[in-house]
């Protein structure tokens, strides 16, 4: 089985990603095509690179990722495709592929060079869906281009540890469809930071002082909240929460809050995307 995922910022409202998956399937009828999503915001680089990290391991090994995200190539640009925990990525070099290589090296890394053996009519997004056939279908990755060991980083919304070590300030990355508020700080680099030591993530000030005092506890999951069972769940209905993800990263919900009729954590608290989050050591 072949498996081919599609990441986009194209939205589904127009055709764009019908005629993707059309060039997927005529140059490889076989292939398993999955949408991994169409709803990045338009050129969001940190919100894609999220998204694939989060998802990328439900599915096999060998599976090709194609992520047409600001994947225009230039001058500065080049395509990638990369070799990375046993799946392949392919992408514009925009930094869109630092936040998965951050603490798994790549296997291997190719810049594209095929392009001008497609038709001259032919667009990088031609490019690309040519490339994942090609892999999908077994293809070395020698013949679509040149081994490097460059990869353009992102710098920006990296989350800072102070230099005493009591705070870790980070950023939102992402809100789902809950309103749940993901940031870029991980479990890995919190228990790197924490050994141990109480912490609080204060919060700005919301409606009431019961929403803007600070969490002082990062559950496992959701539900561990309900605590030791003195009270149901319908009494936490509305508090706010943090957990540390599927995808291993900081976030901070509101205990089944519905987006559409009484809010979220991104509404509530007043988070959307770049704000800062700080975690405090005590």
């Amino acid at each position: 089985m072949s498996i081919i995922t599609l990441t986009t910022d194209y939205g589904l409202k127009d055709h764009f990603v019908g005629a993707l998956k059309g060039k997927v399937l005529s140059q490889f009828p076989e292939a398993v095509v999955v949408d991994l999503s169409h709803g990045i915001e338009p050129f969001n680089i940190l919100q894609a690179s999220y998204m694939l990290n989060a998802a990328y391991k439900a599915f096999p090994k060998g599976t090709v990722h194609l992520i047409g995200v600001d994947a225009e190539r230039n001058v500065e640009t080049q395509h990638l495709v990369i070799e990375w925990d046993n799946h392949y990525f392919i992408a514009a070099d925009n930094g869109l592929l630092t936040m998965l290589t951050q603490h798994i090296k790549p296997q291997k890394m190719v810049e594209i060079t095929i392009h001008d053996r497609l038709p001259s009519e032919a667009t990088d997004l031609d490019v690309l869906v040519t490339v994942a056939c090609h892999i999908a279908k077994g293809g070395a990755l020698s013949v679509i281009g040149k081994e490097t060991t460059q990869i353009k980083q992102v710098t920006e919304l990296q989350p800072q540890i102070a230099d005493d070590l009591k705070t870790i300030r980070g950023s939102v990355i992402y809100i789902d469809h809950f309103g749940n508020v993901v940031t870029n700080i991980s479990q890995k680099l919190f228990l790197e930071v924490a050994k141990g030591r109480p912490y609080q993530i204060p919060l700005k000030a919301g409606k009431s002082q019961r929403r803007s005092s600070p969490i002082k506890n990062i559950w496992a999951k959701y539900s561990d909240i309900l605590g030791n069972g003195t009270f149901t769940s319908k009494d936490y209905e509305g508090e706010k929460l943090a957990i540390f993800n599927e995808a291993g990263f900081l976030e901070i919900a509101i205990f089944k809050s519905n987006p559409m009729t009484v809010g979220s954590a991104s509404t509530l608290l007043g988070l959307s995307y770049r704000d800062t989050v700080l975690v405090e050591f005590l």
